[in-house]
């Protein structure tokens, strides 16, 4: 009994800080190594940071003590370079979440497990799943400095989903009426819409009920008025700033980002009696990093089924050079979850509308491929994840049951300056890209009918050229 109650305590503390001593550097590290590979610096530095953690600096740090001929202490030689092991590494983890804490989450949610790039196996995966429910401890602390500013205009009282759709399976095609659409444009009523019938929001969604009766339909009658008249802000968004982003004010300016986008459609929908809701979170596309940006976007229940709508996405794209071009397109209406779930994250997990939710990590290890990739009938075979360190070559493998004709580029992340990876396009199954020299590159793919023919974006995949 003296035992139990004299020495297991001690026993126990002694454990749990020989442990914390143990952890501490190998967290250090771990953190450490995994920004180096989201970076693609170079590994050298990880193993540099590793001897300087432990037990070079601490070893330094006792010489230093020794020198200054300090009188002797009641520790020995192995308890003074423990606790200031420990006492480093602490402040190195301290001060590297308290300055790159957004940073440090992506990196270990990306990246955390890159040394066991290439291997396989049951242990190998369970390996992985405990780093990345690791790498979660930290989305607290991601999400303290991570600001949504379209949440303003979120209505908190707002229905959530209870129940999952069951839209189109992926890859099925569209008869006109839900996802993939083929061959439809501009609903008639968006199309022949009188001026007399454009006074007012009421006035817009009141005509498009009277000229459609199908709620699906209908539905897309409302986005449709909304992706077309409705021009995006690109100046206002490179700059960051946002004017007023309600339904009235975006109704009357016909300009907006993506929440005067959402929040127009959402009022539209309330003027007939459509249960369209504001939806905020995070999408990724390629004007934005593997992390993404803040965005807002719709849910509709049609029928009793949840679907998803994303009318900023569907009015065209946008880039620096010639700001926003009007292209109007179908493949964000209605898509299914797992589909919008690649490159749209909500802030409230019950607009996933899957049936296993994913967590904020599986969301940015997926490859950014975009809706029409999918509604085209190509797979992504290889790579599975954001981001892959290669030698030199990059190489995409994909299933292309529908022979689509494909084109790739590359491009050093945050240039401008793209360079096709080959000068004919390719009907795959395989892409390989030869990236000229160190680098995080990122490639992108574009599909079209014909071999000569147009071509549109399609998805991207970054590649570390160690």
């Amino acid at each position: 009994m003296r035992f139990i109650f004299l020495r297991l305590p001690s026993l126990i503390t002694r454990t749990l800080f020989y442990l914390a001593v143990f952890l501490s550097p190998v967290l250090g590290v771990w953190v450490a190594s995994s920004l180096v590979a989201y970076i693609n610096g170079p590994k050298l530095l990880t193993v540099f940071s590793g001897i300087l953690l432990f037990p070079l600096v601490p070893i330094l740090w006792e010489m230093r003590g020794r020198k200054k001929g300090k009188q002797p202490s009641i520790l020995t030689w192995g308890d003074r370079i423990t606790l200031r092991t420990l006492a480093l590494n602490l402040v190195f983890l301290t001060l590297l979440l308290a300055l790159r804490p957004q940073t440090s989450f992506l990196a270990l949610s990306t990246r955390g497990d890159w040394f066991l790039d290439g291997m396989q196996g049951p242990q190998v995966e369970l390996a992985r799943r405990g780093l990345f429910t690791a790498a979660r401890g930290l989305e607290g602390l991601y999400l303290r400095f991570h600001d949504n500013p379209f949440d303003q205009y979120a209505d908190t009282t707002q229905v959530r989903p209870q129940q999952t759709p069951q839209p189109n399976p992926i890859g099925q095609t569209g008869q006109g009426k839900g996802w993939p659409w083929t061959d439809v444009g501009l609903h008639p009523a968006v199309v022949n819409m009188p001026a007399s019938a454009e006074t007012s929001i009421a006035s817009v969604a009141q005509y498009i009920a009277s000229q459609e009766k199908d709620p699906m339909l209908r539905v897309k009658a409302l986005h449709d008025y909304v992706a077309d008249r409705i021009a995006y802000d690109a100046p206002n968004y490179f700059a960051g700033i946002y004017p007023p982003q309600d339904a009235e004010t975006v109704f009357q300016r016909r300009v907006a980002v993506c929440a005067g986008y959402a929040k127009l459609l959402e009022a539209l929908g309330q003027a007939i009696g459509e249960e369209i809701v504001y939806v905020t979170g995070d999408s990724r596309s390629s004007t934005s990093d593997l992390e993404g940006q803040s965005h807002a976007w719709n849910a509709a229940k049609i029928n009793g089924q949840w679907y998803l709508i994303d009318a900023t996405w569907n009015s065209g794209y946008v880039d620096r050079a010639s700001g926003f071009t009007k292209a109007y397109k179908t493949d964000y209406l209605f898509p299914p979850p797992e589909v919008m779930g690649i490159t749209h994250f909500p802030q409230e997990e019950s607009f996933q509308l899957m049936a296993q939710s994913i967590t904020r990590g599986e969301f940015l290890r997926q490859p950014m491929m975009r809706a029409r990739f999918f509604a085209e009938g190509m797979k992504l075979v290889t790579p599975m994840r954001s981001q892959t360190d290669i030698h030199q070559t990059a190489v995409i493998q994909l299933q292309n049951p529908n022979q689509r004709w494909l084109l790739s580029s590359y491009a050093l992340k945050g240039s401008a300056q793209a360079e096709r990876c080959s000068d004919s396009p390719t009907q795959g199954p395989q892409i390989t890209c030869s990236l000229p020299t160190s680098g995080t590159y990122e490639v992108s793919l574009f599909s079209g009918n014909e071999q000569y023919g147009d071509f549109a974006h399609v998805g991207q995949v970054e590649f570390n050229r160690r």
